[in-house]
């Protein structure tokens, strides 16, 4: 279970530093080999995302539910629903896939290798 709550704070701080830009933040927890597909078909590696979050973002309320953590040993996939308000006002939900890989013993050694975004 310790990794299990790992994840869950995890996954918390990836929504969290989405919502509020938080490059440092995600510099310490995706991996070296990251990639992520946006919403609009995109893919861009690690410093690509970086950049893109580093951008102010428009949206308001993120919040993730409808999370489901998957383990398979030392790889998780979560997989969740967002829901946000667009910076014209408008209620808006999307969903995501992260994997992420534990990479070290500690409970604290998971990074996030691969994402994947939609948004409605």
């Amino acid at each position: 279970m310790p990794d299990l709550a790992a994840l869950t704070a995890l996954n918390t701080d990836y929504i969290s530093s989405v919502q509020n830009s938080d490059v440092k933040r995600f510099d310490q927890i995706l991996d070296a080999d990251f990639f992520c597909s946006n919403p609009d078909g995109s893919l861009v590696d690690r410093a690509g995302f970086l950049r893109q979050t580093a951008q102010p973002v428009t949206i308001k309320g993120l919040v993730a539910d409808d999370v489901k953590i998957r383990m398979f040993g030392d790889v998780a996939i979560i997989h969740g629903r967002t829901n946000y308000t667009t910076a014209d006002g408008r209620k808006a939900q999307g969903r995501y896939t992260d994997v992420w890989v534990k990479r070290g013993p500690a409970d604290n050694d998971w990074k996030c290798i691969s994402a994947h975004v939609t948004r409605g």
